[in-house]
């Protein structure tokens, strides 16, 4: 199972991005989907995840400016930025839960990261 993420790339405060990602491989099912950041020298922290039945939840400081949305046919996520902020600036990593088989367990797979920089 690989994913591929894109859609990073800079941008001036106020301004929005859409992140994307796309899984691939042989897998039976993928469940939750999300998106997680990370910042040079801060953990990497969960910004919004989504179910397959597109109940989502995001961080405090993702809520109203954030949108994340799936495509379960196309085994894709994306991640709508709106009036990004200096402090979004961060490596961008998508994640999925995936069952590769029906009565495996769920396993973690991650994107490659794609950055994401925001000027003042």
């Amino acid at each position: 199972v690989q994913l591929q993420a894109s859609g990073g790339g800079l941008v001036q405060a106020g301004g929005y991005l859409t992140l994307s990602c796309a899984a691939s491989g042989t897998f039976y099912r993928i469940n939750d989907m999300a998106w997680f950041r990370q910042a040079p020298g801060k953990q990497r922290e969960l910004v919004a995840i989504i179910a397959r039945g597109n109940t989502t939840n995001y961080a405090q400081y993702a809520k109203g400016r954030f949108t994340i949305s799936r495509d379960n046919a196309k085994n894709t996520v994306n991640l709508q930025m709106n009036s990004l902020k200096p402090e979004d600036t961060a490596v961008y990593y998508c994640n999925a839960s995936v069952l590769r088989a029906l009565l495996s367990s769920e396993d973690p797979y991650w994107g490659q990261g794609t950055q994401v920089t925001v000027s003042s």
